[in-house]
């Protein structure tokens, strides 16, 4: 299992657009991929689930991921997030 923190920049926080594309991204990997903010946790590979965190601007989350592919999974959606 492998973690990162991240805070949320965009203005807008996680809508619709940025979950939809941090979603189509964990798609592609085969590990779990959790994002936590505070006591919530949600799949990132869930669109609704990620709207249902409520992550806005300055909110700090954590990104989980744990799998065979861990590693590669935590730093495409680590980038997705931060908008590399």
């Amino acid at each position: 299992m492998v973690s990162r923190t991240i805070t949320v920049k965009e203005v807008s926080g996680v809508h619709l657009r940025p979950a939809g594309r941090i979603s189509e991204v964990s798609l592609h990997y085969k590990s779990k991929i959790l994002i936590r903010k505070g006591d919530h946790t949600a799949n990132a590979k869930s669109v609704l689930g990620l709207l249902a965190a409520r992550i806005g601007q300055g909110d700090t989350i954590e990104i989980i991921c744990e799998g065979e592919d861990e590693e590669e999974a935590l730093e495409a959606v680590f980038c997705e997030v931060k908008g590399c």
